[in-house]
């Protein structure tokens, strides 16, 4: 199911991605890295990431990363560096961030493969596709709470687009409001 990608796409991919993540407000730093990171060549760096492109093993793992930074408040963002916390919000924001990457992935024209590779999601890559080619959205129900992408019920109501459509690509709430 997944095509291999050439190196020269390998880099088209990661500046398309990084062209797009820097037009919706995410600070994105391009630096050698040393050492080892949860993903080779993405780190999250205050509030930001921080990508060495010839470290890169998968371009669509740098829209994940985004997807965590993207669907929560600036205000938990902007104090985000290294390793997500293991608290609710990061286990809510990573069902977030699978949606959030797969409509990133339509609105750049790239397959869902690209982000939802063999070698990643421990195994159920193919499963996941499938979900969201068959309008299961897994995390859209939060996405809808932070007011970013809405099921087509809300988005008759709301006169909007629905999911795969993003309202709002970043996080616009304030942390603790309803």
């Amino acid at each position: 199911m997944n095509a291999s990608i050439t190196p020269p796409d390998h880099q088209k991919i990661i500046v398309t991605i990084i062209e797009f993540l820097r037009e919706i407000g995410l600070d994105v730093l391009l630096e050698e890295h040393e050492g080892d990171s949860f993903l080779p060549g993405i780190r999250i760096k205050s509030g930001g990431l921080s990508i060495d492109p010839s470290q890169v093993l998968y371009p669509g793992d740098i829209l994940h990363e985004a997807g965590h930074l993207a669907t929560v408040p600036y205000a938990v963002r902007s104090e985000l560096d290294g390793v997500l916390p293991d608290i609710d919000l990061h286990r809510g924001a990573e069902l977030m961030s699978l949606a959030w990457s797969y409509a990133a992935c339509l609105k750049l024209q790239l397959t869902p493969e690209i982000v939802f590779h063999a070698d990643g999601y421990k195994g159920d890559s193919e499963h996941l596709i499938r979900n969201f080619e068959e309008g299961i959205y897994i995390g859209l129900p939060m996405l809808q709470y932070q007011q970013m992408a809405y099921d087509e019920k809300n988005a008759a109501n709301l006169n909007v687009k629905p999911f795969p459509y993003m309202q709002n690509w970043v996080c616009i709430k304030e942390e603790g409001s309803a």
